[in-house]
């Protein structure tokens, strides 16, 4: 171990990285911003679901769309590295809290762009091709100590992995549950859509699926299955792109691939941009490493080793809980489940109060559409919505409002159930990471992780 935290790497690989990273980001906050969902998902709805413990982060109104343009412009230091340090820190903050602004708007990649952020705030990725080393040369430096490196490609692996893991249950290898259900409304592409119809599809992908994630990461760090692996990579995630409304992760996941491959290759990239730039070559090659001193080493190794000991043990916090994940979505959330479920939901609220006052809700009313879809099959979103109604109606002169709800969900296909108790009110449960028992049970089985 001592022996591997004293080796070096070029510095041209976490360099190219955090440029890529950084334009990456950028341009997915413009085009947050150009189809207009800064305004659609954060300032007009009239309610938003707060994650619980950070229910003090909330849409700023008008202030949102300055939060946005701190997060892009942050991205655009980090990738020029110009005070670097307080520009990953910008970073981290502005996106994460845009992302723990809504529960409604959750997606796992999000969380990757929040956790490599915060690791960007400790590696030292702007010791070359930076603004911040042309400043300074005494920070100007082409070898790296290579856990710095290994750690971003640590992280892939393990969500890659983790993914996998998720896959073997007996819905995804022996039902294709749900890609049986998304495959065939795909089958009007051009060249591949014809495939969608045939049966045996649907199985193809899913163990594919499966397969790719549990093996990609390992070959990804392999030098001889590297460039292989490197081009079923690009495969599976422009297919994605294509089949499924999921941003930017495709192209993310791409580009984040290249900091597998050799650090000569990055350097010769580099190079050549600094070449079109007339870089001086003392700037690009300074033959000197990276050293970090006295007591910071052992605090950086604690704080990637307990970032890394959290990544490994919290997607498994779902143990806890003895009824089905995917019904109940208890501990479903940060755990790298990617597209492993279709759920369809219907909802309808009944306020009450003790004079006899009884109110039939109207979700349009409180919600937008993807709240209400969202909403609708997450128990923890219901009772945030019941809560906001049993103080909404509080004030509009119901006397200790009761809030009760009829809801039917329907889970990769199957019949539509009850998911929540319609005898309890709702307004006096509380949140908590406790088992929600007012959840009816799934009474169903899907076997596996």
């Amino acid at each position: 171990m001592r022996a591997y935290f004293n080796r070096y790497s070029p510095a041209a690989t976490l360099a190219l990285f955090r440029v890529i990273f950084g334009i990456m980001l950028f341009l997915s906050i413009c085009r947050f911003w150009a189809k207009g969902w800064i305004s659609d998902l954060y300032i007009l709805p009239k309610f938003h679901f707060p994650f619980f413990g950070f229910e003090f982060i909330r849409p700023l109104g008008e202030w949102t769309y300055v939060l946005f343009g701190v997060c892009a412009v942050a991205s655009l230091l980090v990738a020029a590295g110009l005070f670097y340090r307080l520009s990953a820190i910008m970073l981290f903050l502005s996106f994460t809290y845009i992302e723990l602004m809504d529960k409604s708007t959750y997606l796992n990649h999000y969380y990757f762009v929040s956790m490599v952020s915060f690791m960007l705030i400790f590696l030292p990725a702007h010791a070359s091709f930076s603004f911040d080393a042309y400043r300074n040369k005494k920070l100007l430096a082409d070898q790296l100590p290579s856990w710095c490196i290994d750690s971003i490609r640590l992280l892939v692996c393990i969500i890659y992995f983790y993914a996998g893991l998720a896959k073997l249950n007996s819905d995804w290898l022996l039902h294709a549950l749900p890609l049986k259900i998304w495959l065939p409304a795909q089958n009007d592409l051009p060249v591949i859509g014809g495939l969608f119809n045939y049966k045996w599809t649907p199985y193809l992908f899913s163990w594919a699926g499966c397969v790719y994630d549990l093996s990609i990461g390992f070959l990804l760090w392999n030098k001889k299955t590297r460039p292989y692996a490197f081009i079923s990579v690009i495969i599976f995630h422009l297919l994605t792109a294509i089949l499924f409304p999921i941003g930017m992760f495709p192209y993310i996941m791409i580009v984040t691939a290249f900091v597998f491959f050799p650090g000569e290759m990055h350097q010769k990239i580099i190079d050549a941009i600094s070449f079109a730039l007339n870089l001086p070559i003392r700037f690009i090659r300074p033959k000197r490493s990276y050293i970090v001193l006295g007591i910071a080493k052992p605090l950086l190794l604690t704080v990637f080793a307990l970032f890394f000991i959290f990544q490994i043990t919290f997607p498994f916090r779902y143990l806890m809980y003895s009824d089905e994940l995917f019904w109940t979505e208890e501990g479903y959330r940060f755990s790298w489940r990617v597209m492993l479920m279709e759920k369809a939901g219907y909802t309808q609220f009944t306020v009450t109060d003790a004079s006899g006052k009884k109110q039939i809700v109207n979700n349009n009313d409180f919600l937008t559409r993807l709240q209400e879809k969202m909403m609708s099959t997450q128990p923890d979103m219901i009772l945030q919505y019941a809560h906001m109604l049993r103080d909404h109606y509080a004030a509009a002169g119901f006397e200790t409002p009761q809030v009760y709800v009829d809801s039917y969900v329907a889970l990769n296909g199957r019949i539509g159930k009850p998911m929540i108790d319609p005898a309890v009110d709702l307004a006096k449960q509380t949140d908590s990471f406790q088992h929600k028992s007012w959840i009816i049970p799934f009474n169903d089985e899907i076997k596996g992780l």
